[in-house]
This record gives C-alpha cells, structure tokens and sequence, in this order.
C-alpha cells in the first residue's frame, strides 16, 4: 500500500512521534510511507532525520492555500490510505477529496480526549468524508459513540505501541551516576511536553510539600509553559532540588534514573506514551483518571491514581511510594507486565495495517 499521512501540528509531543514510529514501522513492513506536513513543523524535521519520506505543505492553518496545495498532491498522488491526525488537515484532506475519483480512503486518528463538536460540519468530517476514526485508547472510542453520536462500528480503538526492546529495565543507580545525579538519592519525574494540562504545576506544588526532602525532581520536555513552571520552581525556592534539561533525543536514560514517574493531568489524554515508558522500564507510576489512562493505571495493581489538580492527594502518593519500596517494586512489575502483554509497537502496527487494508480491500 501507499499510506499517506497528514500532520498539520506544529508542536511536538506524543502525537507527533506516533505518527512517525507508524510510518517508519510501515515503511519496514514493506509500504510506501509519505508524510504531509508543514516546513516549519517540528515533525519534518525529525522525518528525515528517521528517514520518512515528508512533503511540505503549507497546510499549518486552515485556508485556500492549504487546501489548493493538498488539493494538488493527492490528485496527482497513487495513494491507497490517507491518514489525518489534526483537525486543520483532516478538514483540509476531506474538503480535498470532495469530487475526486477515484480518491483515497480518509482514516482519522484521534490522539486526545478534548470535546468534538455537535454540529453538521464536524459531522459531515467524521461520519461522511471520514471512512473510518481510529483512537488511541477505548474511553476515547467510548466518548464519541456517547457524546457524539457515532456510529460505533465506524471507530475502532488501537493504543500507541512501543518498542519494548528498548524501554526495557536498567541498574537505577548507574542511570543516575550517568546523568551526574547522586545515585544515593531518589528522583521523582516527568517526561512530557510542557503544557498546562500535563499538570506540571501541581507536581512542583506536590514536590515542595514532600516530607522527604532529599529527593530530585527531574522535568523532561520542553513547551510553551517552560517560563511559567520555572518562575513557580523560583518562587518556591527549589532551584537546586529541581532539573529541567529540555527535550531529549533519547528518554531512557531519564527514566532509568527514576524511582517515581508522575503524570498529573487533568485534559485532553489518550494513551500517553511517556507514561506507558516509564512502566515499561519497570518505574512505579503515579497519574490521574484522565482520557484513556486508566486503561494503563489501574489503581493499586499497576500504578497509583490520585484525583486531577489535587497536589496533595499527588503528594501523599509519591510519598507512599518513596516509604514503601516493596509496595513500588510490586506495582512496578506489574505495570511492566501490563504494558507488554498490551501495547508492543508490533501490535499497534498490525492493527493499523488490518484497518488500512480492510479500507482498501
């Protein structure tokens, strides 16, 4: 097949690299991958750096333009899928196709749980000009045949995989000789972009409170709430206790130095595959009943779940997790048990190929 995927975003996050690790599995598995993106994006960058095939459009906003210059690729394109994951390039790839024959089948991936709208237009996008939605986890699957009205068997739901080979367990205290942190000493963590409803705020709120204090917290990630986080880190007077190095290339070796993995959101989740990591490495986790999380937490057999924006409910976690590593240890095995039996890059790639090939059968 020639499975054609379309990312308008130009932020970069967990959305992002699936689709290049979808496109670069299928790329192995024998298909011709393109991507279509904006120049400026994050994502085309890091295409050719992972060697997937991207084409530039000026598709980052909604507008003739975009819509001319994907208009113009896929009449001219052999493709047998195209794959949206934004809302401005799934209207701009559906407006597209309106009268074109023969055309590709439109899929539309949905990474997050934020509300659609109950209106003819987006109708019209998902249930007309959309072949089929994919989602990255069953709640969000659940929530559009709820609250939107969907046809359930237009939906199916396949989870973000990993690559378990490399997110596998590492000797904790050489992780953190490595990064040049006390391997003595415990570190808290974070891997995710720095936006506001990845809760970052009320893990430092959470952290500054800790009994225990000679523990680290670790920030991976960068975004538009970096100022913000760092003023609070200031204010609270934890400078020295707290480490943000940005965004990294390669996360295992963050989350091999963490005895506690925390993600505290309270909007707009999937899946989240920092999380699904940090399990993977064998990390106790704690996170919040958001989006598609609680088919990865589930409360006391594989991780800790605290109510959202709650910083001591989060704090009263971490700590039990510091104060009782047998209890962390437990949940740990069992997250990593979880997420292997579950969410392999393999399996997402097989069932991405299944409803790509039953569109084009």
């Amino acid at each position: 097949m020639h499975i054609v995927h379309s990312e308008s975003s130009c932020g970069w996050g967990g959305q992002e690299i699936r689709v290049l690790e979808e496109a670069a599995g299928m790329l192995e598995r024998g298909h011709q991958v393109t991507l279509l993106c904006p120049r400026e994006a994050p994502i085309h960058a890091e295409a050719a750096r992972r060697a997937v095939p991207a084409v530039a459009l000026p598709i980052a906003r909604k507008g003739p333009a975009g819509l001319r210059a994907m208009y113009a690729w896929l009449a001219h394109a052999r493709c047998s899928v195209l794959n949206s994951h934004s809302s401005t390039d799934s209207w701009l790839a559906a407006l597209s196709l309106v009268g074109m024959n023969p055309h590709p089948a439109l899929v539309r991936t949905r990474h997050i749980s934020a509300a659609i709208p109950n209106n003819i237009a987006t109708r019209w996008l998902y249930q007309s000009a959309t072949r089929h939605i994919v989602t990255t986890g069953e709640r969000l699957r659940e929530q559009l045949i709820r609250d939107n009205r969907f046809r359930p068997e237009s939906i199916v739901s396949v989870p973000t995989g990993i690559d378990l080979e490399r997110f596998a367990p590492a000797d904790r205290a050489q992780a953190k000789t490595r990064l040049g942190l006390d391997p003595a000493q415990a570190c808290i963590g974070i891997v995710a972009t720095l936006r506001s409803w990845k809760g970052h705020r009320y893990l430092v709120e959470a952290f500054a409170s800790l009994k225990q204090k000679d523990v680290r917290l670790l920030m991976v990630g960068d975004g538009p709430g970096r100022d913000q986080i760092k003023q609070q880190v200031a204010r609270l007077g934890l400078e020295g206790r707290v480490l943000m190095p940005g965004n990294q290339t390669d996360v295992t070796r963050w989350l091999h130095a963490l005895d506690v993995f925390a993600l505290p959101s309270y909007a707009n989740e999937g899946v989240p595959q920092a999380l699904m990591q940090a399990m993977a490495v064998g990390v106790a986790v704690v996170s919040t009943p958001v989006g598609s999380i609680d088919e990865l937490v589930r409360h006391g057999e594989t991780g800790l779940m605290v109510p959202p924006q709650e910083p001591e409910a989060l704090r009263a976690a971490i700590e039990r997790l510091l104060a009782e590593p047998a209890l962390a240890e437990r949940l740990a095995q069992a997250a990593r048990a979880w997420v292997g039996s579950r969410y392999s890059r393999e399996r997402m790639l097989d069932d991405m190929e299944a409803v790509f090939r039953k569109l084009t059968a």
